[in-house]
């Protein structure tokens, strides 16, 4: 009686309340010892109610066996198993071989690992011997449920094995990451004589595609070749996912030229493959290709690759065409189609659309919400990203890192800190924090929107688990917040800590070396990059250029520049303006000419460099014709960095009118460099009306500027305007404002030596005094001019 109940428990909530059971009303309970239910089940297509059915009739072992394998045809893959459950509680004998392979591959099916034990357990259990075909499902049902070492075990056990056997093993290691165990299994595979077929290959090439040994794919492209699998899809398809992973496009091409018979997994791999790797137009082409023979219906993947090649190219017009496309194909509301389709929109500024696009996916997973949140959050539009977090929690979705990330991201202005505190809040909560990915991006927002002292504090709680982009990051918050010395504290203590520096970290600290004007720490930087080997590398060859240039070795720059076998429009600006600052005109001109003779069309600092050059060497005319070819024939319009030279170059010429007019018409509002700019040179023209103009606009933007205030005292003084010398200097006095002394420093062995005018503090000042003193004397002695020296 309790086998019935335990059937009719399974029958009840399994199916509807409303089934119907016969079963024999003259059985005894003792009778039903002998006796064991025949279930037959009529399941009916029109009608929602089922009906089952017990018969009085004896059931034998072969009853069981029948009544499972029903089950397992008619696709109740849980009942079977259920079924199976109740079997084995009431029976001491085995099933069938058949019933036992339906039981597998439900397990299989399922990935219901601990069901699958128990029927293999049922099996050793009656010493049952299961024949080959049985064995290589059992060791695929744990290769597809992750158990590979069971796989393995029964693997090894096997006395005979076949090519599904073989097949079945290496599948499971490349499904779950074991590349170097399915390649050695091949290996043995090809030495024991079985010959592999199409399937092996496929899961052997995808093996191959994770480990990037493009030597090894080509043996196994040539091993294809000499089977008589070498022009089955499936393989032909498993070379073409390979090449395009390795990034070898043509030899991609190659097989898929060479598919008679194409399927849509050909022209997926192959369109993912081109826009994956920065051939996104021919992508384009080949979608439109495929779309032109009627029998391909392209699915979600085909249109996520073209979307994304259609972001890569910030197209969103022919995103727009193939978006009205796959609408047309009824996959407008897929998850996965969707997800790049907004993706695309975002990145490309249609934020309206993507949000649109958003709103009619049906379910969106937690990639589609990614997608939005990162879409707003990349135009810095926190609020919204904040929003659409809000509404995907409230749905039950749990975020990962991409969400967090992609929040902090939008939290990168100094207003918006208050609402990336409140990220890091959750992320700790949550427990993102222990992730170096968030923890580096917690590091980057707050040296964006707050102190260098917040950022040293995310540092340091990163501890030990700091990657290179964690003291990257680092660096670079440094940089910004003019910490130039900390950058060499940070470096040094890196190294210690045998983190290998890359490119970045490097150019990095030849910028801080150019900021302090160290060419021993410099050269130091520039030792560690040959030996590092990245002196190859163009981007730190320029910052080497431009820390040689600053720190006022303009030898040393040229060296490197001319060691460049193709240098950039970078490398050729950051001489420009390097020869510029250091006075040498003449030559900031014929590197300019001779850039525009080799086709290199300059950009903006390149016209930032010569037009200082003009100005340093009074070609005023020349300066005034490539300001306006600078707007004409490149394209560039000014910005105040330009204006700035421009105003400096009339100015120094001592057209002062000039200047001032040129500034009055500018596109935008002067800032106070450019006044600064006039200031400085109506002193030394001494312009006072220009100067005094100049200097009002300086003291609007900085009442107390004591540069401009200075000047100023100096032009009246110098004209002879002593009232109004004396009202200024009275006026500077109340506003406590005074001459911030000039300083110098110099470097000597490793230290660097700052002096003060009129300095009384310095440590050697009596030493540094008296050296003064000699050179004075020896001056004299030479019959000389006397040289006031109370300016030192």
């Amino acid at each position: 009686m309790a086998f019935l109940r335990a059937l009719n428990s399974i029958y009840f909530e399994t199916f509807s309340s409303e089934a119907i059971i016969f079963f024999n009303p003259c059985c005894s309970a003792t009778s039903l010892k002998n006796f064991k239910p025949r279930l037959q089940l009529a399941f009916s297509h029109t009608r929602p109610n089922t009906q089952l059915a017990f018969s009085p009739t004896p059931v034998t072992e072969q009853s069981y066996d029948d009544y499972i394998i029903s089950l397992c045809k008619k696709g109740l893959n849980r009942e079977a198993l259920q079924a199976f459950e109740t079997f084995q509680k009431c029976s001491n004998s085995p099933l069938n071989s058949i019933t036992y392979t339906h039981l597998i591959n439900t397990c299989s099916s399922l990935r219901f690992l601990e069901h699958g034990r128990k029927i293999h357990r049922h099996m050793t259990t009656f010493n049952y011997q299961p024949d080959i075909l049985l064995q290589n499902h059992i060791l695929n049902m744990y290769g597809k449920c992750g158990s590979l070492k069971e796989a393995r075990n029964v693997f090894d056990a096997m006395s005979l094995k076949n090519v599904v056997s073989w097949t079945s093993m290496i599948s499971g290691y490349s499904h779950y990451g074991q590349e170097d165990n399915a390649i050695t299994l091949y290996v043995q595979m090809f030495r024991s004589g079985c010959t592999p077929d199409h399937f092996t290959f496929g899961s052997v090439l995808k093996s191959c595609s994770g480990l990037e040994d493009s030597m090894l794919a080509r043996q196994l492209h040539a091993h294809v070749l000499k089977s008589e699998f070498g022009g089955h899809l499936i393989a032909q398809n498993a070379l073409i996912s390979m090449y395009t992973k390795y990034n070898q496009i043509a030899d991609a091409i190659n097989v898929f030229s060479h598919i008679i018979t194409k399927d849509l997994i050909s022209w997926s791999s192959m369109i993912a493959g081109f826009s994956r790797f920065g051939y996104e137009l021919e992508a384009l082409f080949l979608f439109r290709e495929m779309l032109s023979q009627p029998v391909y219906h392209p699915n979600e993947f085909i249109f996520g690759s073209a979307f994304s090649a259609c972001t890569k190219l910030l197209e969103p017009n022919y995103g727009r065409q193939i978006h009205g496309l796959c609408i047309k194909f009824g996959l407008g509301s897929d998850a996965f189609a969707g997800c790049s389709l907004c993706d695309m929109y975002a990145k490309c500024g249609f934020l309206r659309s993507a949000r649109t696009v958003f709103n009619q996916i049906e379910k969106p997973d937690l990639v589609a919400w990614n997608a939005i949140i990162a879409g707003f959050a990349s135009v810095g539009d926190v609020k919204e990203s904040m929003s659409l977090f809000s509404q995907m929690r409230i749905t039950g979705l749990a975020s990962n890192d991409v969400t967090v990330l992609s929040l902090l991201c939008a939290c990168s202005d100094p207003v918006m800190l208050y609402q990336g505190m409140q990220v890091h809040s959750y992320i700790v909560q949550m427990g993102f924090d222990s992730e170096i990915p968030v923890c580096n991006s917690l590091l980057s927002m707050y040296s964006k929107c707050s102190n260098l002292n917040d950022a040293l504090q995310i540092f340091e709680d990163i501890g030990n688990k700091a990657d290179i982009v964690s003291w990257n990051t680092m660096l670079m918050a440094c940089l910004h917040h003019n910490q130039a010395g900390e950058v060499l504290r940070l470096t040094k203590t890196m190294l210690v800590s045998h983190i290998k520096p890359d490119y970045v970290t490097l150019t990095n600290v030849l910028v801080s070396s150019g900021q302090i004007a160290s060419y021993e720490v410099g050269s130091q930087v520039h030792c560690l990059i040959m030996k590092s080997g990245l002196n190859l590398d163009t981007s730190v060859l320029n910052a080497l250029i431009n820390m040689y240039m600053k720190c006022g070795s303009v030898g040393s720059a040229r060296k490197i520049f001319d060691s460049i076998d193709n240098p950039d429009i970078i490398s050729w600006s950051s001489l420009i303006v390097g020869y510029a600052q250091a006075g040498c005109g003449e030559e900031a001109f014929k590197l300019f000419r001779t850039m525009r003779g080799l086709g290199v069309k300059p950009n903006e600092i390149t016209f930032v460099g010569i037009l200082t050059a003009c100005s340093h060497i009074g070609m005023v005319e020349e300066g005034l014709k490539l300001y306006r070819t600078m707007q004409e024939e490149d394209g560039i319009a000014p910005t105040k960095e330009h204006c700035s030279c421009m105003v400096d170059l009339l100015a120094r010429a001592g057209c002062l009118d000039g200047a001032e007019d040129f500034i009055n018409q500018m596109p935008f509002d002067p800032d106070i460099v450019v006044w600064k700019t006039l200031l400085a040179a109506c002193k030394v023209h001494g312009n006072l009306e220009v100067g005094k103009r100049a200097a009002e606009n300086v003291l609007k933007s900085d009442p107390s500027n004591s540069a401009a205030l200075v000047m100023l005292c100096n032009m009246h003084a110098s004209s002879g305007h002593w009232n109004d010398l004396a009202r200024l200097r009275s006026s500077m006095r109340q506003m406590d404002v005074s001459k911030v002394p000039g300083q110098s420093w110099i470097e000597i062995k490793d230290r660097v030596h700052v002096f003060l005018a009129e300095d009384s503090l310095h440590p050697e000042r009596g030493r540094i005094y008296t050296m003064l003193e000699e050179l004075r004397l020896q001056i004299l002695d030479d019959s000389c001019d006397p040289i006031q020296m109370e300016s030192f």
